[in-house]
């Protein structure tokens, strides 16, 4: 019996969805040489490397000050430390992302107000962030801060917002969990923002082989508080403690990885947007593609398109072993740990709108052409 179009394409070798083990073949050697350079000098906690991959960054980005951490959850959730941000005060968030950006305004005491999104580019909308400093106001809340998630891997618009905040008294820190290394209006990520962000979780374009994570700064005083709280509040050393603190150091053989991935970082970047520009051309009207705004650049954490036919296109995808994600089915104003929470004047429809359309495709600087038509042809056969 002939074998059907469908049996052939379940047959198919699967493609990954990042494939970090592409990356790996490139760097292999440098890498274990650098795993095993930290075994050799045994400093395993706060090592030579940590200090070198702080410096290597700052260069990088322009950021004055550079603190590694263990995660990128305590990258967000230090400088609301470090700023005193607690109860009574309101911290903005977009509902549309990943939890740990409204989880840290909780941990610290602080109130989420979710915000809605631009439909084009995912990320915050000035004008709902406006409607929801007017919310805290209304409910006897002290407006203090707002994270800005550069979703997917494209900075938010920056300029307004700080604009807007300056005028408010509201200060900002940028989530730049999946967007280090984007640029806008010719500054990258990392000099954006009073506080950035980021994450070194494996699966980012600039991602560790465990957990990690970083914080930007020009403030030389909020960078010292910073230093101590990553420490347990440790002051001149460790049998002084001088604020309440965490154990959110970032382990020396991550700050190994992270030099040599570092060093082949920009080639990804430019690789990631070649494959995300042929993405946009072979799915052109089939699908709604990703908008990157003239005036900046992404890193394409993830390669996310819009459908009315997503769980279709997941499904066929997924029958033919190509893998999906989709970034987020269930947004976190409705998950239950955060209902209670207050949102923006308008509600968040964008937002609701968002996660019953968007999927991520397989996205990843070693990409072959030959995948990525397999994958779009998919997606053509998916949504017609």
């Amino acid at each position: 019996m002939a074998e059907t179009a469908s049996q052939t394409a379940s047959a198919a070798k699967p493609i990954p969805f990042i494939d970090l083990q592409a990356q790996r073949a490139r760097i292999s050697a440098r890498i274990d040489a650098a795993i095993q350079k930290v075994l050799t000098h045994g400093g395993f906690v706060m090592g030579p490397e940590v200090g070198e991959l702080e410096r290597r960054l700052a260069a990088h980005c322009g950021a004055k000050f550079v603190l590694s951490c263990s995660s990128g959850t305590d990258a967000l959730l230090i400088p609301l430390m470090a700023k005193g941000v607690g109860h009574g005060d309101a911290v903005f968030v977009p509902s549309f992302t990943f939890t740990a950006t409204a989880e840290v305004a909780v941990l610290s005491g602080a109130t989420p107000i979710f915000v809605d999104v631009h439909p084009d580019t995912f990320n915050l909308d000035t004008a709902s962030l406006a409607r929801g400093i007017l919310t805290a106001r209304r409910l006897g809340l002290k407006p203090r801060a707002v994270i800005p998630v550069d979703l997917f891997g494209q900075p938010a618009d920056m300029d307004d917002i700080n604009a807007l905040c300056a005028k408010e008294g509201v200060w900002v820190l940028a989530d730049a969990a999946q967007s280090y290394g984007a640029n806008y209006k010719n500054m990258r990520v990392g000099a954006l923002a009073e506080v950035t962000a980021t994450s070194f979780y494996p699966s980012k374009p600039l991602g560790a082989y465990g957990d990690g994570g970083a914080v930007f700064t020009d403030d030389e005083d909020l960078y010292r508080r910073m230093t101590q709280i990553r420490v347990h509040g440790q002051g001149k050393d460790r049998n002084e403690n001088v604020s309440i603190g965490l154990t959110a150091r970032l382990d020396t053989i991550q700050a190994a990885i992270l030099l040599e991935k570092l060093a082949i970082f920009d080639d990804e970047c430019a690789a990631r947007q070649r494959i995300a520009a042929r993405y946009n051309k072979i799915l052109a009207g089939v699908v709604t593609t990703p908008v990157v705004r003239g005036d900046r650049s992404s890193v394409w954490a993830q390669y996310t398109i819009r459908s009315t036919s997503r769980d279709k296109i997941v499904a066929l995808l997924s029958a033919e072993n190509i893998p999906t994600s989709v970034f987020y089915p269930k947004p976190i104003h409705v998950q239950p740990a955060y209902r209670a929470f207050p949102q923006a004047e308008g509600g968040l429809p964008v937002t609701e709108q968002l996660s019953r359309e968007v999927v991520s495709l397989p996205m990843h600087a070693y990409l072959t052409e030959s995948d990525q038509d397999r994958i779009a042809g998919a997606v053509h056969r998916a949504a017609s």
